[in-house]
């Protein structure tokens, strides 16, 4: 039965794929069609959505910097925005209720205060998701989502904990002993090699660190996004990530489906989930004022904005605490999961086209700015560059290398992740820290004397959003990419890339090319 529902979720992603929608609103139209045609929830296909749900906050951890959550932007944001959008969303829903009494149940201050709080999370699943797709997990709009998306998931623990009284064991100060036992579970990961043990390894680390944070009545959940973090620092962190990439994708297809399979709504239920999803705006621009208030960048804030304006899973789990404990009609928790497929929905759509919008309207959005900037927004500067690298993971870094060979050739490059950019400026390298579809910083980079630049990066779609980008802010040099398929590259030049590089083929050919050109020395 389960292969049967993975089955017809693939039909709906890749058709939904085909008109230019993200797979995963296909997912979520799969379980309500379903629901619908009168299959139910099955134990199996929980297990799957948890192990997605506990692997996708690991490689969370995995990615992120601890430094991330100590910044005021995250903290003072998601903890003001969560008290003015409870209050707000309080009164309105219990206005609505009130208005619109004769199709709701009987609904209390408190009830209403419930829903408000389950509505006030960003959807994990879904904004990683958002972000992984545009390459833009590393980006300063990007860290700042992770950041406020983490700070909610505290948040609702302290929301279980306080609900059900279940106070975590005594036992659990023994998770402290993790700390010292971090120089073994490192040396487990070195001696994991590169292979089929890695995303094991990371299976293990994950689940691991879940059941291990249950024993103590702790959420399982944050367990996994702990170890994670604990572990952000190795230098396999990345590749750990990459590597359980794939299964965290294929798992969470089945947390989609469970969405829509919850249960089935009526005419009524619909519509009020329809009405809660007005709310959308006022979540997004309440984020917006709070970020640029803070001193963020207008194009920093708006993207933020945009992609944790959806409503969350934890609404689910919230609902569904608060149903158990007699607090709220069951009714609520199809509305609330309802609403939040909806608003899935309309941030996967919206996010596709956000910097397009961006541009559109950068004049409107820069007026809300402050004039003082924080210390990671002030634009970098290139000194007498006359190539420069975009992207300096091991394409871009060996490009970056070769280029500096070259005598009397200034080669910079660029990176959206800072720890990275950081650690390679330590070592004396031409970088800088960056996100390549910013226009803004385009258009406050001295280009005049670069003559070439490399986009080394995975998304096409990335390299073809920052050539617009660097036409639209004057750049007349050339633009050279990559691409891993030979479909990519006739793509991108119609799409104004100067030059596009085959990976695989160029790979092979410099390794030929190489090959023999030390077959000739050892033959002299």
């Amino acid at each position: 039965m389960e292969y049967a529902f993975l089955l017809f979720a693939f039909v709906c992603g890749l058709t939904v794929k085909l008109i230019g929608i993200p797979p995963l609103v296909g997912y979520l139209i799969a379980g309500f069609l379903l629901n619908f045609s009168g299959y139910t929830l099955t134990d199996d296909l929980t297990k799957i959505a948890n192990l997605g749900i506990t692997i996708m906050l690991f490689t969370i951890g995995l990615k992120l910097n601890i430094r991330d959550l100590s910044k005021r932007e995250v903290w003072a944001g998601s903890i003001t925005h969560t008290l003015i959008w409870v209050g707000i969303v309080t009164c309105g829903v219990y206005g609505i209720a009130a208005v619109a009494s004769q199709y709701i149940e009987g609904l209390t201050w408190q009830s209403a205060t419930l829903i408000a709080f389950a509505l006030s999370f960003s959807s994990t699943v879904c904004v990683i998701k958002v972000l992984e797709e545009s390459g833009e997990s590393k980006t300063r709009h990007g860290r700042l989502a992770i950041g406020i998306l983490v700070m909610q998931d505290v948040f609702a623990v302290i929301f279980l904990v306080a609900a059900t009284g279940k106070l975590p064991s005594v036992w659990a100060l023994g998770l402290l002993a993790l700390i010292p036992a971090m120089p073994l579970i490192n040396r487990v990961i070195n001696k994991s090699g590169h292979g089929e043990l890695l995303p094991l390894t990371g299976f293990i680390l994950a689940l691991g660190g879940y059941h291990l944070f249950e024993l103590v009545n702790i959420k399982g959940d944050l367990g996994a996004l702990i170890f994670g973090i604990m572990l952000a620092q190795h230098e396999k962190a990345s590749e750990l990530a990459k590597s359980l990439l794939s299964f965290k994708d294929l798992f969470l297809i089945g947390f989609f489906l469970t969405i829509g399979l919850t249960a089935l709504p009526d005419f009524n239920m619909i519509i009020i989930a329809l009405v809660f999803c007005l709310f959308i705006p006022i979540k997004a621009t309440l984020f917006f004022g709070l970020f640029t208030s803070l001193r963020l960048r207008g194009r920093t804030s708006y993207l933020s904005s945009l992609v944790l304006s959806n409503f969350s899973e934890f609404g689910l789990i919230v609902g569904a605490l608060a149903v158990s404990l007699g607090l709220l009609a069951e009714s609520w928790l199809v509305v609330i999961a309802l609403s939040l497929s909806v608003s899935f929905v309309i941030t996967s759509v919206l996010y596709r086209t956000s910097h397009s919008q961006y541009h559109k309207y950068k004049d409107t959005i820069k007026r809300f700015e402050k004039k003082r900037r924080l210390k990671e927004d002030i634009y970098p500067a290139l000194h007498k560059a006359e190539f420069l690298v975009l992207g300096m993971g091991r394409v871009g870094q060996g490009a970056f290398n070769a280029l500096s060979k070259l005598a009397e050739v200034s080669v910079w490059g660029m990176d959206a992740d800072r720890v990275k950019v950081k650690q390679m400026a330590s070592e004396g390298l031409n970088v800088i820290c960056g996100d390549g579809e910013d226009v803004d910083l385009w258009d406050n980079l001295e280009l005049k004397n670069v003559h070439l630049i490399l986009l080394a990066l995975p998304s096409i779609q990335d390299a073809i959003n920052i050539t617009r980008q660097l036409r639209n802010a004057g750049y007349t040099g050339k633009v050279a990419a990559i691409a891993r398929y030979e479909d990519e590259v006739n793509h991108l030049l119609e799409q104004g890339v100067d030059k596009v590089f085959n990976f695989f083929t160029e790979a092979g050919l410099g390794f030929a090319e190489e090959s023999l050109a030390y077959a000739n020395t050892q033959q002299k």
